[in-house]
């Protein structure tokens, strides 16, 4: 079947069962293990990320394995997390949607009036022995709201008061929580998230270009009215001031030419010697290009290419819509995220200050995404399994 009959069809049916087609899959009902392959691929990139973390923060902490010692902690956390997930049936957390989006914006307003300011933005919530970073779990709840909305056989994606009205309110809401932070590149991804959902739910694309004019128009006003953001803009085009505003992104690229083809070696890298800001989280890919080269960072991206297939996949052969939707949305999150941050280290986008999923240092991205792949890893083994040929 080409993606061409695909998208066709799609508008005809308002449930994602061609992407079974898609895939090419014929399948029958049945319980699965845990997929070993999202699995596996979690686990190397996390792991692959603690030795960059370790490799980026020595010169940064208190001791030199600060940053490294919080960061097993968090993924040892992360990993109880997932594998929670994964033993709690998927279908539960629709029953739970209304209470996480409450949680999500009641956390958001309370980061704007007690959050922690750190390099001007106020995006972390103080608990007292840790920082947590609602807007990361807002991703997902808006994710889960999304596939829960979208799987109600009442809903009607052709009508535009009835279709994309409801669900624009709520997301638009969070986003304007995220925006006032400020934290442009996750209402970014946010965004993007929404448009795929509802184009692959039916939405026609006229409605959708119609949405897309204010929503380009409100970007390019919260980029006008700040300072900072101009600033980073004009830095990205024409080009990086070497000793101006473009620093960070002048010494990322230079972090990738030195690398070369098969990298400096782990651990014998100069950026992270306090000539690249945010080594450690934004800009942990220009490490991973510097110290193992272009090999390195293609390994990389081929292990996220290789989990968002799986995680379409996994979409694809959901037992029902609620699953599809969810399976589909959590894939789209990381994989869009993680393109965005390797787009900006590489200076293909403006600076957004998004981590990298599984790589960067930070509890709530880590704990977060590990949250999501749990869930998917249970639509896994719910789904329908593949026939043999």
């Amino acid at each position: 079947m080409s993606l061409t009959s695909f998208i066709r069809r799609r508008n005809a049916h308002r449930d994602l069962s061609v992407w079974a087609d898609l895939f090419q899959d014929r399948t029958t009902a049945g319980r699965q293990r845990a997929d070993p392959l999202i699995l596996g691929i979690t686990l190397a990139i996390a792991l692959g990320g603690i030795v960059m973390v370790f490799s980026a923060s020595g010169v940064l902490g208190e001791t030199s394995t600060y940053y490294l010692q919080r960061q097993i902690l968090w993924m040892i956390l992360g990993f109880g997390v997932l594998f929670g997930a994964m033993n709690i049936p998927y279908d539960k957390w629709k029953g739970w949607v209304p209470f996480i989006i409450l949680l999500c914006v009641g956390s958001l307003v309370m980061v704007l009036v007690m959050g922690t300011v750190v390099n001007r933005a106020r995006r972390w919530l103080s608990l007292g022995f840790l920082s947590v970073q609602p807007t990361e779990m807002a991703k997902l709840g808006i994710v889960l709201y999304l596939a829960a909305y979208l799987s109600n056989p009442n809903r009607k994606m052709t009508d535009w008061r009835q279709g994309l009205l409801p669900p624009l309110l709520v997301v638009g809401v969070i986003c304007a929580l995220i925006v006032v932070e400020p934290d442009l590149g996750s209402t970014v991804v946010i965004g993007l998230v929404f448009l795929s959902m509802m184009y692959l739910a039916g939405a026609p694309i006229r409605h959708l270009a119609v949405l897309g004019v204010p929503l380009v128009a409100g970007f390019l006003v919260l980029i006008w009215i700040s300072p900072e953001r101009i600033e980073r803009l004009m830095t990205f085009y024409p080009g990086p001031v070497r000793d101006g505003p473009g620093y960070q992104l002048v010494q990322s690229l230079i972090s990738l030419k030195h690398g070369g083809l098969l990298g400096v070696g782990l651990g014998q890298g100069q950026q992270k010697l306090l000539y690249l800001p945010e080594g450690h989280t934004d800009f942990v890919f220009a490490l991973v290009g510097e110290e193992l080269g272009l090999m390195g960072t293609t390994g990389l991206l081929v292990l996220f290419a290789i989990l968002v297939l799986k995680g379409f996949r996994v979409a694809a052969l959901a037992p029902d819509l609620f699953g599809r939707y969810l399976a589909l949305g959590i894939t789209l999150l990381v994989g869009l995220q993680a393109l965005i941050n390797v787009g900006v280290v590489c200076g293909l986008l403006p600076t957004k200050g998004l981590t990298l999923p599984l790589v960067s240092y930070g509890g709530s991205s880590l704990i977060t995404t590990m949250l999501a792949i749990g869930i998917l890893l249970s639509i896994a083994r719910q789904g329908r399994a593949p026939c043999p040929e």
